[in-house]
């Protein structure tokens, strides 16, 4: 008996054991799913008091102190935290008040578990920072730590999901401006250096944490919700009609999403800086947004669509302060989510601003091409991917997240009804506010509010990749009228998908226009409604927009496209008839024919944007050169014709737009001179320098004779030193010499030199253009074999900008090959990136498949 009670005591003390926790990926390179997950429920209550020293020279490192605060209630383990730099940047380690070696494995520092106590804890670290994410210019610095960049900065839990406090304090060079996320406090002045001392911040996740420092000017508003903004721009025109503008937008952005939300502004401030050279559009850092400055300041000339978009880059960041910041993701595998929303906030604040504009044709035509663009390729992806480690989640953004994902989320809405996800939406914030939420978890909100099946619907829609191709079924009986009518959908990848969608049908008739309002939610649908109508001159499928994938289309009735009268029905057909000429459905010079048949009497400026883009393309890529160069006299001449038409200011600088983007004979480039030189003004058409600048470097793309005296008299015009430092560093690009573009491209081999992104993009559009190819196709081989090192070094959009700018322009068999032969040659290529080189590439393996060129 002694024995078996002996026997069960054994037994009860191992089944109360926890199993023990695996840590076979805690010390991989990165931030592994593993080790996320075990140091969300190890550690809490992290606050980060940093301090940084900033020298005057960018070349010298920036010594760093970190002191850490944090309860830990697991000591079972090690305490790891996440350092992605160099061994020796670690100067100190003091954990609870006694000074520990330093283990740095892998980019993790470990502290030993003997360190450690259950409860709060104390770490000091001395370091110098990291360069990788600081962006050291000459005279300015920012960080920029999307997605897992902080760790390159500073020392830290760098997963979303680890919220934190940030007290900071940075020394800078006297005369600096500094903004960071927490309030400034005060500032001491120490000889030739200013410290600048912050308020503790709000909670955040590591990669909301940032700074600016510089030389910057400031403005300020105190009205109402006072804000501080940062800026270098010097155009005075650009200033005064920009700034204050740029104010009210914010302000009515927080009105509109405390009332919607029903949450008030979660954050202490909401200040921003404007960045020449900012790598992408804007980033949501909490009280202290980054903006590219040429997205922000606009002169008095700006086109409709160019304020728009400016309110809508406001709207979009000032919306991630409650999708993102306040509710921020658990993991980046829902990166999606935050963007959707900011996106989709963005239209709905923006919209009643700009009544005079279409704004279902504006959410069509910038969402839906870019859309396309990724998901018709052999790379596209699902909105929500699978991410096993946080070193891989820059290559997940991308046109699936910000364009198809806003598609996906008004089909939603459409569904549900206005009222009902506005009430999940505001349950969802109130739930989670300072704290973090996956799709799943909005998912069950919503699901109270509606009787669709939201668990099956995201399926397709969030879960599973690509488009469905549209066909039809239709007969005509002997008196003249529809006796079938139906429309099937497959998966243009060939699976079993189905997406459950809405969206009309128009049946077109000489004297009337039949809407029939669709809901498939299987493989095929019939359409009754229809059955027993007269047959029509020609039906319009998806003529209101709201469906997503390619539709069928009847060559008889191309002609009459540019006569709809609905510019939503117009653009849709536009765009479903570049979509079947990519398929191999419709010829490319039937559909460009069509096309600038359009943009013959277009008078929507968001249309003729739309029609221009798609005429570049299938002009530069899909024509095969003996035919482009074939209608190239008469392309330009129409183009230039319709300049010298009585035509708005903003239908003329897109027209013109287009015409110094094809205008390349002798007469083009004689014309685009003349304008340059200000020896030619057209009536209508505002250009400012900038515009200015570019003319001068696609004449110099052009081969024009003159070219190096342009590129010459164009510098001596410009006053910025920051749009001058960009000139000069394209200049190369644009050179008659082809031994000058090769240095500069192979340059882009050392890191140091890709830093400044959007420079080096431009630059490779320049050297990889069709009128250069023939002489930079060699670099095909290099542009694919940098990839893996501009992944790493790179910002999250730079890899497949990379590849579109460089490989993507190529339309040859010899670049197809390449590529062909990179991707054999490398089997075990990162999976993310080679689906970035077949997004990137998709054009080039399309124009083989449409000549008949199989690899």
């Amino acid at each position: 008996m002694k024995n078996l009670i002996t026997l069960l005591s054994i037994i009860l003390v191992i089944a109360s054991c926890s199993p023990p926790i695996s840590d076979n990926h805690f010390y991989d390179p990165g931030i592994s799913l593993e080790l996320a997950k075990f140091r969300k429920q190890q550690i809490s209550d992290i606050h980060y008091i940093l301090d940084f020293s900033i020298p005057k020279k960018k070349e010298d490192r920036i010594n760093s102190l970190l002191k850490l605060e944090l309860t830990i209630s697991n000591i079972d383990h090690p305490l790891i935290l996440d350092f992605n730099e160099k061994s020796e940047n670690i100067k100190s380690i003091l954990v609870n008040g006694e000074s520990t070696l330093v283990r740095h494995e892998k980019e993790h520092i470990i502290i030993d578990k003997n360190h450690l106590k259950s409860g709060s804890n104390q770490l000091e670290i001395e370091f110098i920072a990291g360069d990788l994410s600081l962006n050291r210019n000459d005279d300015f610095l920012y960080t920029l730590l999307v997605p897992d960049r902080a760790s390159t900065l500073f020392p830290c839990f760098d997963q979303p999901d680890l919220k934190a406090n940030y007290t900071l304090s940075i020394t800078a060079p006297k005369g600096w401006e500094v903004l960071a996320g927490g309030p400034e406090l005060v500032t001491i002045e120490e000889g030739d250096f200013t410290k600048h001392e912050f308020k503790k911040s709000d909670l955040m996740s590591s990669y909301l944490f940032s700074f600016v420092a510089g030389d910057f000017k400031t403005a300020r508003s105190e009205e109402i919700f006072p804000q501080k903004m940062l800026y270098r721009e010097t155009n005075p025109e650009k200033i005064e009609a920009s700034i204050p503008e740029v104010f009210v937008l914010h302000r009515k952005s927080v009105d509109f999403l405390e009332n919607y939300t029903g949450y008030s502004f979660p954050f202490q401030k909401l200040d921003f800086a404007t960045i020449p050279i900012f790598q992408y559009g804007g980033m949501e850092h909490v009280g202290a947004i980054q903006y590219r400055e040429s997205a922000l300041f606009l002169d008095s000339n700006a086109t409709d669509s160019e304020l728009l978009s400016r309110a809508k880059l406001i709207g979009h960041e000032t919306a991630h302060m409650w999708f993102g910041d306040l509710v921020s993701i658990e993991w980046f595998n829902d990166v999606w989510m935050k963007e959707v929303f900011a996106g989709f906030m963005a239209g709905k604040i923006v919209n009643p601003n700009y009544p005079e504009i279409n704004h279902d044709l504006a959410f069509l035509t910038s969402n839906y091409p870019s859309a396309y663009g990724e998901d018709r390729t052999a790379g596209t992806n699902p909105i929500r991917q699978n991410l096993p480690n946080l070193k891989d989640a820059g290559s997940l953004y991308g046109s699936i997240i910000y364009n198809k994902a806003p598609i996906m989320m008004r089909q939603l809405e459409t569904a549900m009804g206005e009222k009902a996800f506005q009430k999940g939406i505001q349950t969802y914030i109130r739930k989670y506010a300072n704290g973090n939420a996956n799709w799943n978890n909005l998912v069950e909100i919503l699901d109270e509010e509606t009787s669709i099946d939201l668990q099956k619907w995201s399926d397709v829609w969030v879960n599973q990749s690509s488009r469905p191709l549209f066909s039809e079924h239709i007969s005509i009986d002997k008196n003249g009228n529809i006796a079938e009518f139906s429309i099937s959908q497959k998966a243009e990848d060939g699976s079993k998908k189905i997406w459950p969608q809405l969206f009309d049908i128009t049946l077109v008739y000489s004297d009337h226009l039949k809407n029939i309002p669709i809901a498939i939610e299987n493989q095929k649908l019939t359409i009754d409604e229809a059955i027993g109508l007269e047959k029509p001159e020609a039906i319009l499928y998806n003529s209101n927009g709201l469906g997503y994938g390619v539709f069928p289309i009847d060559l008889t009735s191309l002609e009459n496209y540019p006569n709809l009268e609905n510019e939503v029905m117009r653009a849709h057909s536009f765009i479903n008839l570049y979509e079947n000429t990519l398929l191999g459905n419709v010829p490319a010079e039937i559909a460009l024919e069509i096309i600038r048949k359009g943009i013959n009497t277009e008078k929507n400026e968001i249309l003729i944007r739309l029609l221009a883009s798609e005429a570049s393309s299938l002009f530069w890529t899909f024509l095969p050169k003996e035919n482009r160069e074939a209608i190239l006299s008469d392309f330009e001449n129409q183009i230039w014709d319709l300049l010298q038409a009585d035509l708005p200011t903003n239908i003329k600088k897109s027209l013109f737009s287009l015409y110094s983007r094809i205008a390349y004979s002798e007469s083009g480039k004689t014309n685009l001179y003349s304008v340059w030189n200000k020896n030619l003004e057209i009536e209508n058409l505002k250009l400012n320098p900038d515009n200015f600048t570019a003319l001068a470097m696609n004449l110099a793309l052009y081969g024009h004779t003159q070219s190096e005296e342009i590129l010459d008299k164009e510098r001596s015009r410009i006053s910025n030193p920051d749009k001058l430092d960009r000139f000069d560093f394209l200049r190369p690009a644009l050179s008659q010499n082809v031994e000058d573009r090769d240095r500069l491209f192979e340059s882009f081999k050392e890191a140091a030199n890709r830093e400044k992104e959007s420079w080096v993009l431009d630059a490779c559009e320049y050297i990889h253009h069709p009128l250069h190819q023939a002489e930079s196709v060699k670099h095909v081989p290099l542009s694919l074999a940098l990839l893996d090192e501009i992944q790493k070094t790179g910002d999250i959009f730079f890899p497949k900008r990379w590849i579109t700018s460089t490989v993507g322009q190529y339309t040859s068999k010899e670049a197809a090959d390449e590529v062909t032969n990179f991707l054999r040659d490398n089997p075990n290529f990162n999976p993310i990136l080679k689906n970035k080189i077949l997004q990137g590439t998709d054009d080039l393996m399309r124009v083989q498949r449409i000549s008949g060129i199989e690899n």
